[in-house]
């Protein structure tokens, strides 16, 4: 169950990022300009922009959106100033989540994220609280038809990769948050289709959750989704919809 419940629920959010491509480039952008304040505005120097970027073209985000992103950032242009910030607690079913936002105010943010949990029955919990399950990661996941196991593992493992997993649905490519680029352009460059590709925190267990929690739990995610200042939120959970 968990690793069709991986794949599927990472189908099913991708295809929710492709409908609402401008709230997502609106997110990216904000991404792409706080690495650039914090590193300078050199993806070659700045790994973290450097993969920021990469996401953006990962969902076709326009050069030119990219560009004035970058330059918000490094000062060139005018724009607001976001922090990042990161939430921790508990979704329906007790599984862990972490909430990762980039915002201009932490009271608006902070009370938004408190009142999704507790709409879908969860709850928001202490810094640290569920942290420590998760470790952060490249990951890379490659449907099965896309590519043969033997390109996966060569490509990913000249070019860094720690591990390659295979499962029924296809390959998942983990690496050190460093080497991720690297390991991306690999690919692209071998003209392998990615169904995912990012810097996330990775789990170290799973919860499975079933019943009325799943429905809560993703009603929850719908809801991080919609929200301006969240960009990512990662879980542990595992469930058939």
């Amino acid at each position: 169950m968990a690793g069709h419940s991986k794949w599927a629920n990472i189908k099913h959010k991708k295809e929710k990022q492709d409908a609402r491509k401008g709230q997502v480039f609106t997110k990216l952008a904000k991404a792409i300009s706080v690495a650039a304040r914090e590193g300078g505005a050199d993806p070659e120097t700045n790994a973290k922009l450097k993969d920021a970027i990469q996401k953006a073209k990962a969902m076709n985000m326009p050069n030119d959106n990219i560009d004035r992103a970058v330059k918000k950032g490094s000062g060139d242009l005018q724009g607001a100033a976001f922090e990042e910030i990161y939430y921790e607690g508990y979704g329906a079913g007790g599984g862990a989540v972490i909430v990762y936002a980039l915002t201009d105010n932490k009271n608006r943010t902070a009370g938004d994220v408190r009142y999704i949990f507790d709409k879908n029955k969860g709850n928001l919990g202490a810094s640290g609280c569920v942290m420590y399950l998760f470790s952060k990661k490249g990951q890379i996941l490659i449907d099965r038809d896309k590519a043969e196991e033997d390109d996966v593992m060569m490509i990913a493992l000249d070019n860094g990769a720690e591990d390659v997993q295979t499962t029924e649905e296809g390959y998942e490519v983990l690496t050190a948050p460093a080497d991720f680029a690297d390991v991306y352009r690999g690919f692209e460059e071998a003209g392998i289709e990615m169904m995912d590709a990012e810097v996330a925190m990775i789990p170290s267990m799973e919860t499975e959750i079933e019943g009325e929690n799943v429905k809560y739990f993703t009603k929850m995610l719908d809801m991080f989704s919609d929200n301006e200042d969240v960009q990512e939120v990662w879980h542990n959970c595992v469930y058939d919809e």
